[in-house]
């Protein structure tokens, strides 16, 4: 069905395009057809921004980061050398030689 439908739109001249925005308007009104660009528009920019998600990689690159995400990964870096600075002198006291 998808590739019958491709040569039907190509084919389409001026005269009917602007028929089928006669159409539209009669439809929806010239005072909403902004309103419905618009919304089109943010909706079309959301699933392209949604789309490119999912196919960038599971590590984002550096340069695209941002400032919220690089503070996030220091301050868990800071809690993980904590951790491991914590582990290591459990383990220092829980020693039998005590030493």
């Amino acid at each position: 069905m998808r590739n019958t439908m491709l040569p039907l739109i190509g084919s389409l001249g001026t005269t009917e395009l602007l028929i089928i925005l006669g159409i539209v308007i009669l439809l929806f009104g010239a005072t909403k057809l902004p309103d419905l660009a618009r919304g089109s528009g943010r909706a079309l920019r959301i699933f392209k921004a949604e789309t490119k998600g999912l196919m960038d990689d599971e590590e984002t690159p550096e340069a695209t980061k941002t400032v919220e995400q690089r503070e996030l990964e220091a301050r868990q870096a800071d809690l993980e050398r904590r951790q491991a600075e914590i582990d290591a002198e459990r383990e220092r006291l829980n020693r039998p030689d005590g030493a």
